[in-house]
């Protein structure tokens, strides 16, 4: 692992995204890693858009800013992958997006030539597992299988301590259904 794993996440308000950043850091945190996890946003409503990000890393973390130039960025909601999404994306990251579309027409949206593109249409998974548009779930399982940052076992176990006496055993075991599901279907060009 990098000494600085460092991803941000572009979502809307309700999205979930901040949950999922979230997870990701206190996954890795039981892993042993020192880990931030925070969101930025304006208005607190549903649907505005919102940025959130996960540092993780071996060594204490002594950066508190946003994230500008991520190893990974991680496009929630498909009308936020425009060419401001990548900004501060190098020439070895990977651009991950909630789509049905291909990885070519996302670079072609996005103006992001260099690294990697990997689509997995995550709001289709969300509504096939768990029965509603949530697609952070889903999202954070295919960015498990392009960056391996924690054990899926890991991260399944963190989600059962949080959720199953919040929303119980059912969607619990949907949304982790769900992270299963676009582990296996993410396409990475």
């Amino acid at each position: 692992m990098k000494e600085l794993i460092e991803v941000r996440w572009h979502g809307r308000g309700g999205q979930g995204a901040k949950t999922a950043a979230q997870f990701l850091a206190e996954a890795a945190l039981d892993a042993g890693k020192f880990i931030q996890a925070f969101p930025e946003y304006g208005p607190e409503r549903a649907g505005a858009p919102i940025r959130t990000y996960t540092r993780i890393s071996a060594k204490p973390i002594t950066l508190h800013c946003g994230v500008s130039n991520p190893g990974y960025v991680v496009v929630i909601d498909p009308t936020l992958a425009t060419a401001s999404a990548v900004e501060g994306l190098g020439e070895e990251g990977v651009l991950l997006v909630n789509t049905s579309e291909s990885a070519e027409a996302i670079r072609r949206k996005t103006g992001f030539k260099k690294g990697k593109v990997a689509t997995v249409d995550a709001t289709q998974i969300s509504i096939d597992t768990l029965g509603a548009p949530m697609p952070n779930m889903p999202m954070l399982g295919a960015l498990l299988k392009v960056a391996p940052l924690v054990e899926l076992d890991a991260l399944y176990e963190k989600i059962k301590a949080k959720f199953l006496k919040k929303i119980g055993e059912e969607k619990t075991n949907a949304n982790i259904s769900g992270i299963k599901k676009a582990y296996e279907e993410v396409k990475v060009e």
